[in-house]
């Protein structure tokens, strides 16, 4: 009989418990298991996490709105191990998905298999300011994208980071900070890596992605890596800001939006390629419970219109263009419940034959223990091209280990 990934794992984590009774001296929202060799050659936290959701959704149709559509999932359920080896210089980081959402996205270039693996990755600090990491990892893209899942302000990341993420890739980065008088700390951020996002083994199809990153802090460092958590859960007593601005160069992508969607395939059975270029600016401010984040994002193409061999007839497939706006803002109270406010607004390119959108969302949250323990939910009013509505109410907790 055939055991599949999530069965072994669970059956590793009951084996683990029965087999250490001892009262640990972690709490929760610390991890499930923390251990550090005696020697100090290592380390390992493991800490799962899951998130559950239920979406309501109702579509204006001519002057009525239709039956809401209801949907109840498991959005994300994760296993992160996370550590250091040999020396404290050297860390590490695992990241496996469990949930449908998790793992789908099998195709011919990953062998048609689940994709369970989010990251892996190497973390080296080998002089000073200085790190080199190697693996698959999140690229140094927009601010909404790296903040973790399991630190977002909504029950989800807004419509600009499902159109023009960078998400996650295979190759090397390499990161340094710089403090520059009492407060001003500068941190750049560059990346070279496959260019066709997690997962992919039989890569490399087109060329390269190149991403450089650069992040101004003017007033010193947020507490607790607040800058990448939102809402301001720490309460900073001084204003805190971060500006952030990421170019993305990914050529020859051969996939609708360089990491992710469709790959570009012609009749021939060949790949089309064209050259990619995604803008950032991204800001993150807070100050004694309110939080602010502004995002811009903008994709071009060389040609987005995908064509076969010969260069004029169409394929069908092409790739997503145009410039998205979101700005959000939370205020939290001191009860730790927490009302927050959010509009995006997209914008695509007229060749994509893609719609604009709006959206406004109201959203509501209780954090029992931060974000390791939450409830959230949120109200969202969408339009597409100022005629078709769409209301969406959502509702969901967090339980992180």
């Amino acid at each position: 009989m055939k055991l599949s990934f999530s069965t072994i794992a669970m059956v590793l984590i009951v084996m683990s418990t029965l087999g250490a009774q001892e009262i640990s001296d972690t709490s929760f929202g610390k991890g499930l298991i923390n251990f550090t060799a005696k020697d100090s050659s290592f380390s390992i936290k493991f800490a799962p996490r899951f998130q559950v959701r239920s979406i309501s959704s109702w579509d204006y149709d001519s002057d009525q709105y239709g039956s809401p559509e209801h949907n109840f999932i498991v959005r994300r359920a994760r296993l992160k191990f996370d550590g250091f080896a040999y020396s404290p210089q050297l860390r590490y980081k695992l990241e496996l998905g469990l949930s449908n959402r998790d793992i789908s996205g099998a195709n011919d270039y990953n062998r048609n298999t689940p994709r369970y693996i989010l990251d892996a990755v190497a973390m080296w600090n080998f002089t000073g300011n200085w790190e080199l990491w190697a693996g698959q990892t999140k690229l140094p893209g927009n601010v909404e994208r790296v903040i973790s899942s399991a630190n977002l302000q909504f029950i989800n990341r807004s419509l600009l980071n499902s159109s023009f993420n960078l998400d996650r890739d295979i190759g090397i980065q390499l990161r340094h900070k710089t403090a520059i008088g009492k407060t001003l700390v500068m941190r750049e951020k560059f990346a070279i890596s496959q260019g066709e996002g997690r997962n992919v083994t039989e890569g490399n199809e087109g060329g390269l992605q190149y991403t450089a990153r650069l992040e101004i802090l003017p007033f010193g460092m947020f507490k607790s890596k607040g800058d990448y958590s939102q809402s301001d859960l720490k309460r900073e007593e001084n204003p805190k800001l971060m500006l952030g601005f990421t170019y993305n160069y990914n050529q020859d992508a051969v996939r609708e939006r360089g990491f992710a969607g469709d790959y570009m395939l012609r009749a021939d059975g060949t790949l089309y390629e064209t050259d990619q270029t995604t803008l950032f600016a991204d800001a993150m401010f807070k100050y004694r419970g309110f939080s602010f984040m502004g995002e811009y994002a903008k994709r071009t193409a060389e040609d987005e219109i995908a064509t076969e061999a010969d260069s004029m007839t169409p394929t069908g497939a092409l790739v997503l263009t145009g410039s998205a706006v979101n700005l959000q803002a939370g205020y939290l109270l001191k009860s730790n419940y927490e009302i927050a406010l959010r509009f995006t607004t997209l914008d695509y390119e007229e060749v994509t034959g893609t719609l604009p959108e709006e959206q406004y969302t109201l959203g509501a949250s209780k954090y029992i223990v931060g974000h390791k323990l939450k409830i959230q939910s949120d109200l969202s009013y969408t339009t597409e091209d100022k005629n078709q509505d769409n209301i969406t109410f959502r509702l969901g907790f967090d339980i992180h280990f």
